[in-house]
């Protein structure tokens, strides 16, 4: 199912993706491209077996050239996590191990959190065949397994990155088709939504609207609030304006674009 369009904005970006002794060239280029389709780009190698780099990596993903330009290679994972706050290890057994497990969408949620206060997140994939080593995964903070059907849960490499790639892009809000862009108009931005409360205060305190100067602060962060919520575009901004102005009597300059 194809859907690439060089002419968007790209959303990049996201936890390290980190795959231990990957068995395949063609593993590793799926893998990149589920990561790019979720915005990854941050692509660790610890030790592949077949070398990098790898032409049948790039063969396989589809165009997902910026993953492997900047993919790192490893000779230990714990090089491949030194710079990251928390890891994550998926695996469908605790190995004997005590540790926190959570699924995909939990630990996308905590990642977005962690990111948004500046630090680093990753998640470690073992070996096709075997998963992780034990070893490997004593370096992880907490074990990640994807709810599926307990007689028959068999992921393949990409597959895994892709659920976990796709629950951390969902945590963005940043779904395509949540609104509908005819391309006649806009998302307003801040500087036009502030020139309306501008003007909209303005003249509300002309009206003596504000009668309690204490209660004035409040009401002011109510209405500001209340018009945030609508997610206005760059003609409603317009409209308002002349609203206001049709309602008052006086005319009021154009905004600057």
């Amino acid at each position: 199912m194809a859907g690439t369009n060089p002419q968007r904005d790209a959303v990049l970006g996201g936890p390290a993706i980190i795959l231990i002794e990957p068995q395949l060239g063609e593993n590793i280029g799926t893998c990149a491209r589920a990561m790019l389709n979720c915005g990854l780009t941050d692509l660790r190698l610890v030790r592949p077996r077949d070398g990098w780099p790898s032409s049948s990596a790039r063969a396989s993903a589809s165009g997902a050239d910026l993953v492997l330009d900047n993919a790192r290679l490893f000779d230990r994972t714990e090089d491949a996590i030194a710079d990251l706050s928390q890891v994550f290890a998926t695996t469908a057994r605790n190995r004997g191990m005590i540790k926190r497990i959570m699924t995909p969408r939990e630990a996308a949620s905590e990642m977005r959190a962690q990111s948004s206060a500046g630090l680093a997140t990753g998640v470690l994939f073992g070996p096709e065949r075997t998963g992780l080593f034990n070893d490997d995964l004593a370096l992880a903070d907490t074990s990640l397994t994807v709810p599926l059907n307990p007689a028959f849960s068999s992921l393949n490499l990409a597959q895994a990155v892709l659920i976990i790639g796709y629950e951390w892009y969902q945590t963005g809000d940043v779904a395509p088709g949540r609104y509908l862009h005819t391309g006649a108009t806009r998302p307003a931005n801040k500087e036009e939504l502030v020139n309306l409360f501008s003007h909209l205060e303005e003249e509300l305190e002309n009206s003596r609207f504000f009668s309690s100067p204490g209660k004035k602060p409040s009401m002011i962060r109510s209405i500001r609030n209340c018009f945030q919520r609508m997610d206005m575009t760059e003609q409603e901004v317009r409209t308002f304006h002349g609203i206001i102005s049709a309602l008052t009597g006086r005319k009021r300059s154009t905004p600057k674009e």
